[in-house]
């Protein structure tokens, strides 16, 4: 096959929306720049964050016509000059980037600079690979560098049943704290015990977030909260914190308002501090200690991403739609056909 024929199909859109608005295109593939990789992609992780971009509520505004996509994984078909650490026939991860428009993974063949992708481990198959990187990165900053959690520690973690909340409460595990996971259903709270976390509030069924926290802990204990709602809770998981305990807050799942507990934070000497992925991405120093950390704490079976569902790449709709429910514990993956093995080498510019 002919570098300069080839073509991606690309699942892009005009205009804020819902699920609809997503359209499947058929675009040329350009030849990969200096310190640019072109990957074939074998499989792509939904998350939250491209719900929020396509319905314009995220931080990041679409520029249309706009990609999608943070995740996913593949084989590198082309290198551009420069690149050294990536071969044709490479098995790769894609980080997430800081240009959702630009470099969006919803496609089959993908053009991004290298880096942004790390060697796919081995130890894991393309549905996990394209599902490490976004929960992993964003549970790690948010646990170990904003929250400051060590062993022994007691750590609130909301949301648990997404993939970054079963990613923090791994994280979380793997430094020896105490980890208290919290849901919304009670259904969600027996899956979730199902895989092994320990200790789980569903909400439905006890309301009063501190009076649980604090039944669980014995008194205003806690270290860190880990949360990913936002809204009144907030005040209520101020309440129980420890003085000198820290929140890092890293979501706002929550329609309410959130309110801002100052006299508490006081009180208690509070640390209250948002976190974004990208502050681990933009700073060298802290994207190699999470690289290092992850994949170190993959290899010794420490972290695991779970899968909850797989798509078809041309099932994108009913896979945005399935997002969108919030029935899923961990991970939504669209999977594409089987990657050809033949390479295409080194983009000769």
């Amino acid at each position: 096959m002919s570098f300069n024929a080839l073509q991606a199909k690309t699942w892009r859109f005009n205009g804020i929306g819902d699920t609809d608005v997503l359209t499947l295109e058929t675009l040329p593939v350009a030849l990969p720049a200096a310190g640019e990789v072109l990957i074939q992609m074998k499989t792509i992780g939904l998350n939250r964050a491209d719900v929020m971009f396509r319905r314009g509520t995220y931080i990041q505004k679409a520029v249309f016509p706009s990609r999608l996509g943070y995740e996913g994984a593949g084989i590198v078909l082309a290198v551009g000059e420069g690149v050294r650490q990536f071969s044709p026939g490479d098995a790769v991860s894609i980080l997430p980037t800081d240009n959702l428009a630009k470099y969006g993974t919803y496609a089959d063949k993908l053009l991004i600079p290298e880096t942004f992708l790390v060697h796919k481990p081995d130890s894991l198959s393309w549905e996990e690979a394209s599902s490490i990187w976004m929960q992993y990165l964003t549970a790690w900053g948010g646990v170990i560098h904003a929250g400051g959690l060590s062993k022994g520690k007691t750590i609130l973690i909301t949301a648990a049943s997404s993939s970054v909340g079963l990613a923090a409460i791994q994280i979380a595990e793997a430094a020896g704290a105490k980890v208290i996971a919290s849901t919304q259903t009670i259904e969600k709270k027996q899956r979730l015990l199902d895989l092994g976390v320990k200790d789980v509030i569903a909400s439905e069924d006890e309301p009063d977030l501190y009076e649980a926290l604090v039944l669980r802990l014995g008194g205003e204990h806690l270290d860190v909260a880990f949360d990913a709602v936002g809204g009144p809770h907030i005040e209520q998981i101020a309440k129980a914190m420890s003085v000198g305990g820290t929140m890092v807050m890293h979501g706002a799942l929550s329609p309410e308002i959130t309110p801002f507990p100052l006299k508490i934070a006081l009180r208690k000497s509070l640390t209250m501090r948002g976190f974004l992925f990208l502050e681990v991405l933009h700073d060298p120093v802290l994207r190699e200690q999470a690289r290092r950390f992850i994949l170190s704490s993959i290899g010794a079976g420490y972290l695991r991403p779970v899968i909850d569902r797989c798509f078809n790449f041309e099932d994108m709709h009913d896979a945005q739609r399935y997002l969108e429910s919030n029935q899923q514990i961990g991970k939504i993956v669209v999977t594409l056909g089987r990657v050809e093995h033949s390479q295409i080498g080194t983009a000769d510019r």
